[in-house]
């Protein structure tokens, strides 16, 4: 397989038309070697318009979705970033290229296990996977300027927009089956927060999310 068409392929066919247009975003998914972190048993879909399977129930999103948070955000080279839901660790990589350091945190003990294989082999020295339930987030290390939640939730808690830093942004599927909204949220001052709705997509829920009758305000 001639990965680097592929990736060209994915970028030019997949990406871009979804109305990814940021040429920093297009040259990170150009770089980052996102067969790198796909489970061996399905390298040869690498960059298929596809969820990918990493084991424990979870995927690596479609790639589209991929350039359409990275655009949403954006990133800059002094942020700080929480990354809830490691999967195969792809995505805290792509998000360490344009920081400073990330804390991806995961649920499943053998995918914080593939993600730090992951990491460690292609090279990746400002990333830490920890083992652990983020849903209300990881306030140990607190405040972020980025958090990204990689499964839905039917709302934001609350605690987790009280770890962002003035100025910060937040990323999340929010909604349930079959329709979720990619929502961005930024921090303009204390305890006080914009919404924009980005685009609309599925993607499997994050294990122990908060019901929206458990919400408290």
């Amino acid at each position: 397989m001639n990965f680097e068409r592929a990736r060209f392929n994915m970028v030019e066919q997949q990406i871009r038309p979804w109305d990814v247009l940021d040429q920093d975003v297009l040259d990170l998914l150009m770089t980052v070697k996102r067969e790198e972190f796909v489970p061996a048993a399905h390298k040869a879909l690498s960059f298929a318009d596809i969820e990918i399977p990493v084991g424990c129930g979870q995927v690596m999103l479609k790639p589209n979705i991929e350039g359409k948070i990275l655009q949403a955000l954006p990133l800059k080279r002094s942020d700080t970033v929480l990354e809830i839901g490691s999967g195969s660790g792809y995505f805290a990589a792509l998000l360490a290229a344009r920081t400073d350091w990330v804390r991806t945190v995961e649920i499943e003990r053998e995918l914080v296990k593939f993600a730090s294989e992951n990491l460690n082999r292609y090279g990746v020295d400002n990333v830490v996977v920890e083992e652990g339930d983020a849903s209300r987030g990881w306030p140990c290390h607190a405040p972020y300027d980025v958090i990204v939640v990689s499964g839905g939730v039917p709302m934001i808690p609350q605690s987790l927009l009280d770890q962002l830093k003035v100025g910060g942004r937040l990323f999340a599927f929010v909604g349930e089956a079959p329709v979720m909204e990619g929502r961005l949220v930024t921090c303009v001052a204390e305890g006080q927060f914009k919404i924009e709705d980005v685009f609309e997509t599925v993607v499997p829920m994050l294990k122990n999310v908060q019901r929206k009758d458990e919400f408290r305000f």
